[in-house]
């Protein structure tokens, strides 16, 4: 489960705030399809220091925890 803040940027994974952004990435493909892909990443650090990549998808507007 991820939350995000009125920017879009996440604020919780998993129930554990999110102490930094390292990274953040737009992903557009197949957009010659009547399926694209567009997700925005991001690489976050938890409190606890746990690395997570979560992504928003920005065609159905969930957000999925990349394993």
């Amino acid at each position: 489960m991820v939350r995000a803040g009125e920017d879009g940027c996440p604020v919780i994974v998993d129930g554990r705030t999110v102490d930094a952004v390292r990274e953040s990435w737009l992903v557009e493909d197949r957009w010659w399809t009547d399926h694209p892909l567009r997700r925005r990443y991001w690489e976050v650090v938890t409190t606890c220091g746990r690395d997570e990549i979560v992504f928003h998808d920005l065609e159905q507007g969930r957000w999925w925890r990349q394993r």
